[in-house]
């Protein structure tokens, strides 16, 4: 059975069972603070376990895109060593909000596995929790009981906390769960010994594949467990470890998830990958499998990771997206031979395998295509940078054991992999102070874990239900009570109290608009409200203290100044997406955005640098809507394919309900949940600042409005009247500094000449200098020219002959430099190379270079270094 037709029959199962099916979640999760991953398939359903949502039905059914390599679940290290372990899986689910419980669930799960999939029976065990005294709670007599009515007691297993009671959290919703292994070793093996002690023992064919998970516990701050008001079914089966089974392989790398990206990879490297049944391979052939295991499966995680918006970067989910590329990328360097950027061609095969349930990847695949290859080509470079600064660390070493700290430099400062540098060492015949490395590794993760540390107290619900709502579109003020509060302790902000009131005007932040900021007022006091997010539903305001009275009642007033900023940078965001389609194309596509009371930020797929020319069009484009005063069309509630059929846009990577708010400008149209001016003419004036890349095929525009063009007009206005002043106030201010241009051009030119007659007139007086040392004229000397200058003199005394050894230093404005001439043959006779003279005498520079085997150049800090770095370059040719 293909792995299209095992995701097939599972939704269409349990939609005969009454169930909804819906699309999955992004994987990349953009307003949880708590999460930066879909890593489970009820991350997205959050919001009605806890009870702060309604679901649009009880029971609902969906493969869900979940990504495990941070925090609690982190399986990153353990991919491609075993056979069953991924970054990116689909979690097949089905699930109950307060519906059916387990007498339903149970039963359905054996249906599917065992009558329309027809596993073998006798290859399946089953789980339940055996209770745990400390929690109080019991042994899960139901579902032993129910199980009893499908397999024999020698086939359920007891299982403890750590196997069978689940939970999303330190805190939150949890309970027991129900699992299903199935064990696919041969009838041999499992004569020989009885599956039923393989379970949950990390044996790589005898695997969980179900998990029904009974969700009737809150779990507090205090660690004790409280009854939920309502009891709900998670179910959980892994559809990579599914597809093991129903296709008879015994790796998940076996099935047709995975063989269509080994034999692309096989393709393009030239080796051969190994399925599981081969046994007593060698331990070359083990490294290369490894290392196509390690490159498909991370693939599938960086392509849809930029295909729902996250871009690779240098901080938060980014971060951990090019960690997980990088990984690909070498073991690929190491294991495969690849040199050159080749992930990028896995995403065509990719797109045709999962495009049919996952639109995304082929919409996206151009874009994804690009961003893989560039960070391929990047992180190269990287490692070629690391080869040559690793070179240097071997080179400085005395002995032959490598400090622990020189090696976490190269990993923490120019990203070069610790296992690289390992095996670079043993090859070389050195090796690695691990313990030393470890240590340096600890001591940065205690840093980085003391500074993220935050403890989150349990809600105090001060009004039952849910009451809360957002009334901020049409007000930024309104009467309020508290309905709960918490604290938050965190190392970076201190405490701060989150408090949530039944009928808010402040935004939370969210869409790339930054959350409102105000007060909330009472008869007796004003609590500054710092600022406002969603989490779980609800809308957070952030204090540094809590009312003496919480249970007064409170005006909520938005700092309107702020929000009006806010607004107009939100509004000329919409209508700058439009004239961007308008000017370069309907391929311009939003991937990214920022939007505060100072300025916007806007990042969209491009495959070139805008222009001058086509930056001025689109300025000139929104000044023209802004002109127009078109008024703001708002719908709050529309059904979201009406509002498609109308010609909305909607955003990849973003989580849209069945119905939609739809913001409408004139021909701009877009589904956005945020605050905007009531007419284009609000916006006063658009000016945009900046244009760059932020990664291969993603420009950003960063652009202002209002009150920030009247601030940008005045200081430009300042700074010419600067330069006049500097100028002698001339007439004709752009003739004046033509003119200084062209004085200044003649001068150089000018000084160019001096210097290279200077140099020729040092020639003579070198020339004289060279002494000999082993048969090679010799000089290592500080002169007064420029770089230039040196580079002069040293080919104008290479022509002297053919046995040149030439170090020159300068020393402009304090900078000092290093110049290394070496004749070429004597290049070739005695394997010398300036490139590696200069990284040497680099250091007492405190500096660095390269170049050519026969010249090359460093440059550096320390100018007071130099005359010991001439001093040690006679050691190059004693």
């Amino acid at each position: 059975m293909k792995s299209q037709d095992i995701r097939k029959a599972y939704l269409q199962f349990f939609e005969s069972k009454g169930h909804l099916i819906v699309p999955s979640a992004p994987i990349v999760l953009k307003d949880d603070p708590t999460l930066m991953f879909n890593n489970s398939g009820m991350a997205q359903f959050k919001e009605y376990f806890l009870g702060n949502a309604t679901p649009k039905s009880n029971r609902i059914t969906d493969t869900q895109k979940c990504l495990r390599v941070s925090g609690k679940h982190n399986d990153l290290e353990d991919v491609g060593f075993d056979t069953y372990h991924h970054t990116m899986f689909e979690m097949l689910g089905n699930w109950s909000f307060g519906d059916y419980f387990k007498k339903e669930a149970i039963p359905w799960a054996w249906e599917f596995l065992t009558e329309v999939l027809q596993l073998d029976k006798d290859r399946l065990y089953v789980s339940v929790f055996e209770g745990n005294e400390a929690e109080n709670v019991s042994f899960d007599q139901e579902a032993f009981d129910i199980w009893k009515q499908f397999v024999s007691e020698d086939r359920i297993i007891l299982g403890n906390k750590k196997d069978n009671f689940w939970e999303m959290g330190d805190q939150g919703p949890c309970g027991p769960c129900s699992e299903i292994h199935i064990d696919l070793r041969t009838d041999a093996e499992r004569a020989a010994i009885s599956g039923f002690s393989l379970v949950n023992a990390d044996h790589p064919q005898v695997v969980e594949i179900w998990n029904n998970v009974f969700m009737e516990f809150n779990r507090k701050a205090d660690g004790s467990l409280e009854k939920l008001p309502a009891q709900h079914v998670d179910t959980g089966m892994g559809f990579e470890r599914l597809c093991m089974a129903m296709q008879n392989v015994t790796s998940n790398y076996d099935t047709d998830v995975f063989t269509p990206l080994i034999e692309k990879v096989e393709q393009i490297t030239g080796l051969k990958y190994t399925s599981n049944e081969v046994k007593n391979i060698s331990e070359e052939q083990n490294k290369t499998n490894i290392a196509i295991r390690v490159v498909v499966d991370h693939v599938r995680a960086v392509a849809f990771a930029i295909a729902d918006g996250q871009l690779p970067s240098n901080t938060g989910a980014g971060y951990v997206i090019r960690r997980i590329l990088r990984r690909a990328i070498r073991y690929g360097f190491t294991f495969l031979g690849t040199k050159e950027p080749f992930i990028n061609q896995l995403v065509a095969v990719l797109a045709d395998q999962m495009g049919e349930f996952f639109p995304e990847i082929k919409k996206q695949q151009a874009l994804v295509t690009n961003v893989i290859r560039e960070e391929e080509a990047s992180f190269l470079r990287t490692l070629d940078q690391g080869l040559q600064l690793l070179d240097n660390v071997i080179a400085t070493t005395e002995g032959k054991e490598v400090a622990g700290t020189k090696a976490f430099e190269l990993y923490d400062t120019f990203g070069f992999p610790i296992d690289l540098t390992a095996l670079i060492l043993r090859e070389r015949g050195f090796s690695l102070d691990e313990a030393g490395f470890d240590k340096a590794m600890q001591e940065q993760k205690s840093r980085s874990r003391a500074a993220s540390e935050v403890s989150t107290d349990d809600w105090k619900i001060l009004v039952d239900g849910n009451v809360e709502i957002f009334v901020g579109y049409d007000q930024t003020e309104n009467e309020v009570k508290i309905t709960r509060i918490r604290k938050v302790d965190s190392k970076k902000d201190g405490v701060l109290y989150q408090i949530v009131l039944d009928a808010t005007p402040f935004y939370p932040e969210g869409g790339g608009q930054v959350g409102d900021k105000g007060t909330l007022v009472s008869a007796n006091e004003t609590i500054e409200i710092i600022d406002t997010k969603k989490e779980n539903n609800l809308i957070l305001h952030f204090t540094k203290k809590l009312p003496e009275n919480v249970n007064a009642s409170f005006v909520a007033k938005v700092n309107t100044d702020l929000r009006a900023a806010t607004s107009k940078n939100h509004s000329a965001t919409h209508l700058m997406h439009q004239a961007l389609r308008s000017i370069l194309g309907t391929h311009v596509e939003q991937k990214g955005s920022l939007v505060n009371p100072k300025n916007l930020r806007f990042d969209f797929s491009h495959f070139s640098k805008v222009t001058d020319e086509e930056l001025q069009q689109v300025e000139d484009f929104v000044n023209a809507r802004i002109q127009e005063q078109l008024p703001l069309i708002e719908r709050r509630s529309i059904p979201i394919q009406q509002a498609l059929d109308e010609g909305a846009m909607a955003l990849f990577g973003e989580k849209y309900g069945d119905n939609v708010r739809a913001i409408k400008f004139g021909d701009s149209m877009e589904l956005c949940g945020g605050i905007h001016v009531n007419n284009s003419a609000d916006i006063w004036s658009f000016k945009i600042v900046s244009e760059g890349a932020v990664a291969a095929g993603i420009r950003r525009i960063e652009a202002i409005t209002g009150d920030g063009v009247r601030q940008f007009f005045a200081s430009q206005e300042e700074l010419l009247d600067e330069i006049k002043t500097a100028l002698k106030n001339p007439q004709d201010t752009v003739k004046a500094v033509v003119s200084l241009q062209e004085d200044n051009a003649k001068l150089k030119k000018q000084l160019e000449a001096l210097l290279k007659e200077k140099a020729k007139n040092m020639k003579a007086e070198l020339a004289n200098e060279l002494q000999e040392v082993n048969g090679v004229q010799f000089l290592a000397k500080q002169v007064d020219l420029n770089a230039e200058g040196a580079k002069d003199l040293a080919y104008e005394l290479g022509n002297l002959g053919n046995n040149l050894f030439l170090v020159l230093a300068t020393a402009e404005e304090g900078k000092p430099m290093l110049s290394c001439y070496i004749s070429k043959e004597l290049v070739a006779e005695k394997n010398l190379n300036a490139g590696q003279v200069v990284r040497e005498l680099g250091k007492f520079i405190q500096g660095g270079g390269g170049g050519q085997p026969f010249f090359a150049t460093a440059g550096g800090k320390n100018a007071a270094g130099i005359p010991e770095a001439l001093s040690k370059a006679i050691d190059f040719v004693k």
